[in-house]
Protein backbone atom coordinates (compact mmCIF):
# COMPACT_ATOMS: atom_id res chain seq x y z
CA UNK A 1 0.00 0.00 0.00
CA UNK A 2 2.74 2.40 0.87
CA UNK A 3 3.86 4.68 -1.93
CA UNK A 4 6.15 7.63 -1.73
CA UNK A 5 3.45 10.12 -2.63
CA UNK A 6 3.10 9.06 -6.26
CA UNK A 7 0.69 6.55 -7.68
CA UNK A 8 0.91 4.41 -10.76
CA UNK A 9 -1.25 6.97 -12.58
CA UNK A 10 -1.43 10.68 -12.04
CA UNK A 11 -4.87 12.06 -11.12
CA UNK A 12 -7.24 11.35 -13.97
CA UNK A 13 -7.23 13.91 -16.71
CA UNK A 14 -10.46 15.51 -17.72
CA UNK A 15 -10.97 17.24 -21.02
CA UNK A 16 -11.14 16.75 -24.74
CA UNK A 17 -8.37 15.27 -26.84
CA UNK A 18 -5.99 18.05 -28.02
CA UNK A 19 -7.16 18.00 -31.64
CA UNK A 20 -9.45 20.01 -33.88
CA UNK A 21 -12.80 18.14 -34.14
CA UNK A 22 -13.68 19.95 -37.39
CA UNK A 23 -10.65 18.45 -39.19
CA UNK A 24 -11.69 14.81 -38.75
CA UNK A 25 -10.98 12.75 -41.87
CA UNK A 26 -12.85 9.62 -40.85
CA UNK A 27 -15.20 8.50 -38.11
CA UNK A 28 -17.13 5.36 -37.24
CA UNK A 29 -19.53 4.58 -34.40
CA UNK A 30 -20.72 1.30 -32.97
CA UNK A 31 -23.51 0.74 -30.40
CA UNK A 32 -22.69 -2.06 -27.98
CA UNK A 33 -25.11 -4.14 -25.92
CA UNK A 34 -24.77 -4.37 -22.13
CA UNK A 35 -23.10 -7.79 -22.26
CA UNK A 36 -19.43 -8.74 -21.94
CA UNK A 37 -19.62 -10.38 -25.37
CA UNK A 38 -19.72 -6.79 -26.65
CA UNK A 39 -15.95 -6.53 -26.07
CA UNK A 40 -15.33 -9.01 -28.91
CA UNK A 41 -17.72 -7.07 -31.13
CA UNK A 42 -15.86 -3.83 -30.31
CA UNK A 43 -12.54 -5.46 -31.26
CA UNK A 44 -13.99 -6.72 -34.58
CA UNK A 45 -15.48 -3.28 -35.32
CA UNK A 46 -12.06 -1.75 -34.58
CA UNK A 47 -10.29 -4.26 -36.87
CA UNK A 48 -12.65 -3.57 -39.80
CA UNK A 49 -12.52 0.21 -39.30
CA UNK A 50 -8.73 0.43 -39.00
CA UNK A 51 -8.30 -1.86 -42.00
CA UNK A 52 -10.57 0.41 -44.05
CA UNK A 53 -8.46 3.40 -43.02
CA UNK A 54 -5.19 1.66 -43.91
CA UNK A 55 -4.16 1.45 -40.25
CA UNK A 56 -4.09 -2.32 -39.72
CA UNK A 57 -0.58 -2.07 -38.26
CA UNK A 58 -2.02 -0.15 -35.28
CA UNK A 59 -4.70 -2.76 -34.50
CA UNK A 60 -2.98 -4.52 -31.58
CA UNK A 61 -2.44 -1.40 -29.45
CA UNK A 62 -5.77 0.23 -30.36
CA UNK A 63 -7.75 -3.00 -29.84
CA UNK A 64 -6.20 -3.52 -26.41
CA UNK A 65 -7.21 0.00 -25.37
CA UNK A 66 -10.70 -0.38 -26.88
CA UNK A 67 -11.12 -3.67 -25.00
CA UNK A 68 -10.14 -2.06 -21.70
CA UNK A 69 -12.38 1.00 -22.17
CA UNK A 70 -15.40 -1.10 -23.19
CA UNK A 71 -14.81 -3.57 -20.35
CA UNK A 72 -14.58 -0.71 -17.84
CA UNK A 73 -17.80 0.80 -19.17
CA UNK A 74 -19.62 -2.53 -18.91
CA UNK A 75 -18.19 -3.38 -15.49
CA UNK A 76 -18.35 -0.02 -13.70
CA UNK A 77 -20.71 2.32 -15.53
CA UNK A 78 -23.90 0.39 -16.10
CA UNK A 79 -26.60 0.47 -13.45
CA UNK A 80 -27.44 -3.01 -12.25
CA UNK A 81 -30.98 -4.17 -12.83
CA UNK A 82 -32.10 -0.93 -14.48
CA UNK A 83 -34.30 -1.37 -17.54
CA UNK A 84 -32.72 0.03 -20.70
CA UNK A 85 -34.50 1.71 -23.54
CA UNK A 86 -33.82 -0.15 -26.81
CA UNK A 87 -33.11 3.13 -28.61
CA UNK A 88 -30.58 4.11 -25.93
CA UNK A 89 -27.65 1.69 -26.26
CA UNK A 90 -25.71 1.08 -23.07
CA UNK A 91 -22.28 1.83 -24.49
CA UNK A 92 -21.06 3.42 -27.72
CA UNK A 93 -17.62 3.12 -29.28
CA UNK A 94 -16.44 5.99 -31.49
CA UNK A 95 -13.31 5.84 -33.65
CA UNK A 96 -12.13 9.11 -35.20
CA UNK A 97 -9.18 9.64 -37.50
CA UNK A 98 -7.26 12.78 -38.33
CA UNK A 99 -4.16 12.99 -40.56
CA UNK A 100 -1.76 12.29 -37.70
CA UNK A 101 -4.07 11.21 -34.84
CA UNK A 102 -6.53 8.46 -34.02
CA UNK A 103 -8.95 8.69 -31.10
CA UNK A 104 -11.05 5.91 -29.68
CA UNK A 105 -13.79 7.06 -27.32
CA UNK A 106 -16.29 5.06 -25.29
CA UNK A 107 -19.51 6.68 -24.06
CA UNK A 108 -21.37 5.18 -21.14
CA UNK A 109 -24.34 6.25 -19.00
CA UNK A 110 -22.42 6.89 -15.76
CA UNK A 111 -21.45 10.38 -14.68
CA UNK A 112 -18.83 9.02 -12.26
CA UNK A 113 -15.24 9.71 -13.24
CA UNK A 114 -13.01 6.76 -14.05
CA UNK A 115 -11.05 5.58 -11.01
CA UNK A 116 -7.54 4.23 -11.40
CA UNK A 117 -6.20 2.04 -8.66
CA UNK A 118 -3.11 -0.04 -8.17
CA UNK A 119 -3.94 -3.73 -8.47
CA UNK A 120 -2.24 -6.32 -6.34
CA UNK A 121 0.28 -8.44 -8.27
CA UNK A 122 -2.00 -11.48 -7.95
CA UNK A 123 -5.19 -9.62 -8.99
CA UNK A 124 -6.89 -10.78 -12.20
CA UNK A 125 -8.30 -7.33 -12.94
CA UNK A 126 -7.76 -3.71 -11.96
CA UNK A 127 -5.08 -2.73 -14.48
CA UNK A 128 -7.32 -1.43 -17.28
CA UNK A 129 -6.54 2.27 -16.99
CA UNK A 130 -2.85 1.53 -16.48
CA UNK A 131 -2.91 -0.36 -19.81
CA UNK A 132 -4.80 2.49 -21.51
CA UNK A 133 -2.17 4.93 -20.20
CA UNK A 134 0.68 2.64 -21.31
CA UNK A 135 -0.50 1.85 -24.84
CA UNK A 136 -2.02 5.20 -25.90
CA UNK A 137 -0.23 8.54 -26.25
CA UNK A 138 -2.74 10.30 -24.01
CA UNK A 139 -6.18 9.73 -22.58
CA UNK A 140 -8.85 11.43 -20.52
CA UNK A 141 -12.56 11.78 -20.06
CA UNK A 142 -15.32 14.39 -20.14
CA UNK A 143 -19.05 14.53 -19.37
CA UNK A 144 -21.18 13.56 -22.36
CA UNK A 145 -23.53 16.34 -23.46
CA UNK A 146 -26.91 15.01 -24.57
CA UNK A 147 -29.63 17.07 -26.19
CA UNK A 148 -33.04 16.15 -24.85
CA UNK A 149 -36.45 17.77 -25.38
CA UNK A 150 -36.34 18.98 -21.76
CA UNK A 151 -32.97 20.65 -22.35
CA UNK A 152 -34.03 22.49 -25.51
CA UNK A 153 -34.82 25.67 -23.64
CA UNK A 154 -31.83 25.58 -21.32
CA UNK A 155 -29.08 24.07 -23.50
CA UNK A 156 -27.65 20.59 -23.46
CA UNK A 157 -27.79 18.50 -20.33
CA UNK A 158 -25.16 16.01 -19.29
CA UNK A 159 -25.84 12.29 -19.23
CA UNK A 160 -22.97 9.93 -18.93
CA UNK A 161 -19.35 10.41 -19.86
CA UNK A 162 -16.88 9.76 -22.64
CA UNK A 163 -13.51 8.17 -21.92
CA UNK A 164 -11.07 8.68 -24.79
CA UNK A 165 -7.58 7.59 -25.81
CA UNK A 166 -5.41 9.26 -28.42
CA UNK A 167 -2.85 7.56 -30.66
CA UNK A 168 -0.33 9.48 -32.73
CA UNK A 169 -0.03 8.22 -36.29
CA UNK A 170 3.12 8.50 -38.36
CA UNK A 171 2.98 11.43 -40.73
CA UNK A 172 2.10 10.57 -44.32
CA UNK A 173 5.10 10.30 -46.60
Amino acid sequence: MGTNGSTMLEPLRQGLPPIDPSAVSGSATCALPARYEAVGGARQFTRVTLSGWGLSERFDDVALVVSELVTNALRHALPTGAPREPQDPAVRLHLMRWTSRLVCAVRDPSQASPVASEAEDSAESGRGLFLVDSFSDSWGWHPSPVLTPESASGGPTTRGKVVWALFRLSDPV
